[in-house]
């Protein structure tokens, strides 16, 4: 069911991933995938322009989205979600900063590091500081450590920025990781912003626990989340703030218009259709890139032998650790020597050297062309 897009369809369809490059540059950076949009999504697309849905979106609750949602919630991770409790906003990064003006005490933001790079600045646009808990890229587990945790919001953090799945490193916390973060965020009476927008992309192997499904955590958190990665559609703008308490909703919906106004109609009957009837393509997707990620690993070994990938648990972003071929940035040097555009560590955390994060949401050719390019440059 996945149709690879052919290079003329991309630079027509992905206009900033391969509309942003020269002509001769293999693109594997940005988060879209060169893949067409899923049947029903197209199809309620199209069908949306020819009824002129062009303006306003309805109201906040009460709508399909939220009943929507609350289906894929329960089918994919075995979740109970109350349709009312499912708010659109504009997208992730918009609704991680409305989650943190409205409900997060002021204070420091701990942000585990590397981090989805537009999350090492929302904080600082709520009017808060980031302080940054790294964690190895190259551990077995991308857990934050928890004694550092405690220590930051004992000496005064409010909020912990989790990103569950992990964008860059791909991990996915188990429950127990989960349950121990919790634990600790309970403790300081601080707060938890869940991003979890690659949660439909969990490969097998893993399992997707979203952190509202824990005891304990609906009075101190939100999820934040999208249709937008697993089904291709971030410039459509509409993304899902979750609640699990009717009193952290209500925070939320007494807010001013102006801070909560932009999200798009279009990108909310996207989200719809992805969430009702994507099920069998988002099958079919994760079935994908389960081949591919398997596809680069034997690339890596063949071409790149020194190379060292992290396992990549979910999402289509694999990290790879590319320090023993003694370049600082590897992914300048990729683009200058190879022609190949990679996103270089030091976007996902400050000072972090000799990493990249390559995207493989692309069709086995080209995959084997961006590891083989990579290969020519850093040799």
């Amino acid at each position: 069911m996945i149709r690879d897009l052919t290079d003329e369809e991309a630079r027509r369809a992905l206009v900033l991933k391969w509309g942003s490059v020269e002509p001769d540059v293999l693109p594997a950076w940005v988060a879209e995938m060169d893949y067409a949009l899923a049947p029903p999504v197209a199809e309620a697309l199209q069908q949306a322009v020819l009824d002129g849905v062009t303006g306003y979106p309805p109201d906040a609750v009460d709508g399909p989205l939220g009943e929507a949602y609350a289906g894929f919630a329960l089918r994919q991770y075995g979740q109970k979600v109350d349709p009312a409790q499912v708010l659109p906003t504009v997208d992730v990064t918009a609704g991680v900063r409305i989650a943190l003006e409205v409900l997060s005490d002021p204070g420091p933001v701990v942000l585990p590091t590397p981090a989805y790079h537009p999350q090492l600045d929302v904080a600082g646009l709520s009017g808060r500081e980031t302080w940054e808990l790294p964690v190895d890229p190259g551990a077995d587990s991308a857990m934050p450590d928890l004694d550092r945790l405690d220590d930051l919001f004992a000496r005064g953090a409010r909020t912990l920025l989790l990103t569950q799945p992990h964008n860059p490193l791909g991990h996915v916390h188990t429950r127990a990781q989960l349950e121990a973060l919790r634990d600790v965020v309970v403790r300081h009476g601080a707060r938890v912003v869940s991003d979890e927008i690659h949660a439909p992309l969990v490969l097998p192997g893993a399992e997707h626990v979203p952190y509202h499904s824990l005891d304990g955590t609906a009075d101190h958190a939100v999820a934040v989340l999208a249709a937008s990665k697993a089904f291709n559609t971030p410039g459509l703008r509409c993304a899902q703030i979750v609640t699990a308490d009717l009193a952290t909703r209500d925070r939320l919906l007494a807010e001013p218009l102006a801070r909560n106004d932009s999200w798009s109609p279009l990108g909310e009957i996207a989200a719809v259709a992805a969430y009702r009837e994507g099920d069998a393509w988002l099958a079919s997707l994760v079935e994908r890139l389960d081949q591919q990620r398997s596809l680069l690993a034997r690339l890596l070994a063949e071409h790149l032998p020194a190379a060292r990938m992290r396992p990549l648990q979910s999402t289509f972003l694999a990290w790879i650790d590319l320090r023993a071929y003694g370049h600082a940035d590897p992914a300048a040097v990729a683009l200058a020597r190879g022609r190949v555009r990679v996103e270089g560590g030091g976007r996902f955390q400050h000072g972090l050297e000799g990493h990249v994060r390559v995207n493989v949401a692309t069709s086995p050719e080209r995959l084997t062309e961006i590891v083989r390019r990579l290969a020519l440059a850093l040799a």
